[in-house]
């Protein structure tokens, strides 16, 4: 990065998955501010291959080694890798985007380290809508927060809770309830499919206050959440039917929502809380 660069946002990309990758081409073909400058992957050289391909010279490098490169490093890795790649982020008093927001429940130290750093966790709004409507409920008394989200089958497949507890959808033709209760439950029992779950409860009540729904449904092709509010300033409810990507388990909006985020960093006009 030549001097004449000293006010771009320098971001690192951690995990080239669908998401990884919208970000990374969205990047490539620019936002003002804003210049892809790392990635991580867990297979470098196909990562190599890839970037190629797309004609994207950046370095790959190791998950833990992304912060030197970058002034803000956006999570896109699978949540056991959380801490490995914040910790070095947040350290160096630099911003870390998450999408794996359920893998803060049990790192909630990452959060005081960030404070102790003068660092920033963002957590994006991803297939999720409203939080800034919840986060300013907050500001008030929140008196309860449901939400009901509903994926097709094979959205579910492979989910610890389901696993755990016997609990069969294949060749379901109606709607079937396979969870009610707490976010914090639902966040180790379908990791891949609720952090808008985790997310909604920390821009509200919490994880253990949030009540949580969840349907498999042989019905829909969009993986659809639902959210329902109470406060002493409003009621309101809101649902999103999130197009899916090639990975079932994930919308197309997730990566829009980072991209959003990352564009309004040095944009002139931010719009929203």
């Amino acid at each position: 990065m030549s001097t004449n660069d000293s006010n771009v946002t320098r971001v690192g990309i951690a995990g080239l998955g669908t998401v990884g990758k919208t970000i990374a081409r969205t990047l490539a073909a620019g936002i003002p501010g804003v210049r892809l400058t790392a990635v991580s992957a867990r297979d470098v050289e196909k990562a190599q291959a890839w970037l190629d391909g797309q004609g994207i010279d950046v370095p790959v490098v190791a998950i833990g080694e992304l912060e030197p490169h970058c002034d803000v490093v956006v999570e896109c890795a699978p949540s056991a890798l959380m801490r490995e790649l914040a910790e070095p982020v947040l350290k160096a008093g630099k911003k870390l985007v998450v999408l794996s927001s359920g893998a803060l429940l049990d790192r909630l130290d990452l959060i005081e380290l960030a404070r102790l750093h003068s660092a920033q966790i963002l957590v994006p709004t991803g297939a999720l809508l409203g939080l800034d409507a919840v986060k300013a409920a907050a500001e008030g008394r929140i008196e309860k927060v449901t939400m009901v989200s509903r994926k097709p089958v094979e959205g579910f497949r492979g989910a610890p809770f389901l696993v755990k507890h016997g609990i069969d959808i294949e060749g379901i033709v109606e709607p079937k309830r396979i969870f009610s209760g707490k976010a914090r439950e639902a966040a180790t029992g379908f990791p891949a499919n609720l952090n808008v779950a985790i997310s909604l409860s920390l821009a509200g009540i919490g994880p253990d206050l949030t009540d949580l729904e969840i349907w498999a449904d042989p019905t829909i092709e969009r993986n659809t959440h639902t959210i329902i509010v109470d406060s002493d300033s409003a009621r309101f409810s809101m649902t999103i039917e999130n197009i899916p990507t090639e990975n079932p388990k994930t919308g197309r909006i997730t990566a829009q929502s980072v991209i959003a985020l990352l564009r309004g960093l040095s944009a002139p006009l931010k719009v929203g809380t």
